[in-house]
């Protein structure tokens, strides 16, 4: 386990949420780096009404759906021939690891303060971090990133 490569995924997700991406763009940027960094900028699009709990719904926190979207890239299905299961299983051992930390999945319960409020951002910002690092962790672990963040 690279502890580095995980502290660098906290500051670079930490960063890119101070310069205005919002959670679940701020967790699919920086991985993006790490699993394809050839990707056309404009995938980036598709997190960004995960933010603020799906739009600011309140639901599934953006930065647990932005780390879904991630492990879907590398275990993800391209059409009905292949199986699902790699990634619902990724995407569900994730689920489990983010709760345990967080004790809930729901952005309003993580985050009860007004959204852009300076209390909320505050709030959203160290959980944008820590799910960056539980997310490169749990990466490493998995096998799908070696120790230099390369995908394997």
């Amino acid at each position: 386990m690279n502890e580095n490569l995980v502290l660098e995924a906290r500051n670079k997700a930490g960063n890119y949420f101070r310069e205005g991406y919002n959670c679940a763009e701020s967790l699919f940027k920086t991985f993006m780096e790490y699993v394809d960094p050839d990707m056309e900028s404009d995938v980036l699009k598709i997190a960004t009404g995960f933010g603020g709990g799906l739009g600011h719904a309140g639901c599934m926190c953006g930065a647990l759906a932005g780390s879904a979207m991630i492990l879907s890239l590398l275990r993800g299905r391209k059409d009905i021939q292949e199986s699902r299961e790699p990634a619902y299983e990724l995407a569900n051992d994730f689920h489990k690891v983010f709760e345990e930390k967080f004790g809930t999945t729901c952005c309003r319960a993580l985050n009860p303060f007004e959204f852009d409020t300076r209390e909320h951002l505050r709030n959203c910002l160290k959980i944008t971090g820590t799910t960056a690092m539980l997310l490169m962790r749990f990466m490493q672990e998995k096998g799908l990133l070696d120790d230099e963040g390369q995908v394997l």
